[in-house]
């Protein structure tokens, strides 16, 4: 199972960027999936989760300006944040809970992404 993030960028305060990330392998079901970010020198922090039935939650820093969403049939997950702020610079890693199959045996996994770089200054 391997997660593909891409997206990121520079962007200046109050505008917008997309990351999405794809989830491939011998993929039988994805549960939850997740966006974390991670400013050097600090704890990986939670941005955003969803879950199967599309029932998300938010970290109180982004709510109202960061949406997250999930296409099933592609297996992907993806972050739209809004009005984006300084403390918004971060390395954005996406997660996902997989059952995959591997040599004939469900295997249930936690797998990241390899993390994607957004920038927000003037």
């Amino acid at each position: 199972v391997q997660l593909q993030a891409s997206g990121g960028g520079s962007e200046q305060p109050g505008h917008s960027l997309r990351l999405s990330c794809t989830v491939s392998g011998h993929v039988s079901r994805i549960d939850n999936m997740a966006w974390h970010r991670q400013v050097p020198g600090n704890q990986r922090e939670l941005v955003a989760t969803i879950d199967s039935s599309g029932l998300a939650n938010y970290a109180d820093s982004v709510k109202g300006r960061f949406t997250i969403s999930r296409d099933n049939a592609k297996n992907t997950v993806t972050l739209q944040m809004a009005s984006l702020k300084p403390e918004d610079a971060a390395v954005y890693y996406c997660m996902a809970d997989v059952l995959s199959i591997d040599a004939g045996s469900v295997v249930a996994g936690k797998y990241w992404g390899q993390g994607t770089l957004v920038t927000v200054s003037s």
